[in-house]
């Protein structure tokens, strides 16, 4: 490895460290701010329409905390493919695989503990219990449905994102070794 890719791959593996780190503590702030603008919002603004406020909020955070996993898994993948190597012919040694290979073989085996990096449980029962202050408040048919739909819409959102996550790390594993196959193949001239 030259000192160059050294740099690269201490830089990343700090940075997958380093999000690691920050989608927790996101999570946390987010969860506490959520918490305090929910009541906040049930007292000051005794109006259904007032926990799109809070929804809001919820809702951001949890864009935050996908968009630094995503981010950690692409990393993952280029560290794979490009440090680790996925052909043996280039020099990975099969029979003992780096981190990200390990882990992505690894996956979740049958009764081991499951870990959700995306807070989707804890978000989707914040997004349900945002809902308890609106029909407390004796709402119009119209607020029930405008606010229920806010609601429903990021549950659906929870939803998605949690099946694209699964699949990330395949596609981007597929991604990375189909770019770096192309930039490894001769570049051919056209002379004529």
């Amino acid at each position: 490895m030259t000192p160059r890719e050294q740099e690269e791959y201490t830089a990343l593996r700090a940075t997958i460290r380093e999000r690691g780190t920050a989608r927790v503590w996101i999570f946390v702030v987010a969860t506490l701010g959520w918490a305090a603008l929910a009541i906040a919002t049930a007292v000051l603004a005794p109006t259904p329409v007032a926990t799109l406020v809070p929804l809001i909020v919820i809702a951001a955070a949890f864009e935050a905390v996908y968009a630094l996993h995503v981010g950690v898994e692409r990393i993952g993948r280029y560290i794979q493919v490009v440090y680790e190597g996925s052909d043996p012919s280039e020099g990975a040694d099969p029979s003992s695989p780096g981190w990200e290979h390990a882990a992505m073989q690894f996956g979740a085996p049958k009764g081991a503990a499951t870990v959700d990096p995306l807070f989707a449980v804890p978000f989707a029962l914040a997004s349900v219990l945002n809902l308890v202050p609106a029909t407390l408040l004796n709402p119009t048919r119209e607020e029930i449905v405008f606010v229920t739909a806010a609601h429903a819409l990021f549950l659906l959102r929870l939803v998605r994102a949690r099946a694209l996550a699964k699949a990330q790390r395949a596609i981007d594993l597929a991604r990375f070794e189909q770019l770096t196959a192309a930039t490894r193949q001769p570049s051919r001239s056209t002379t004529n």
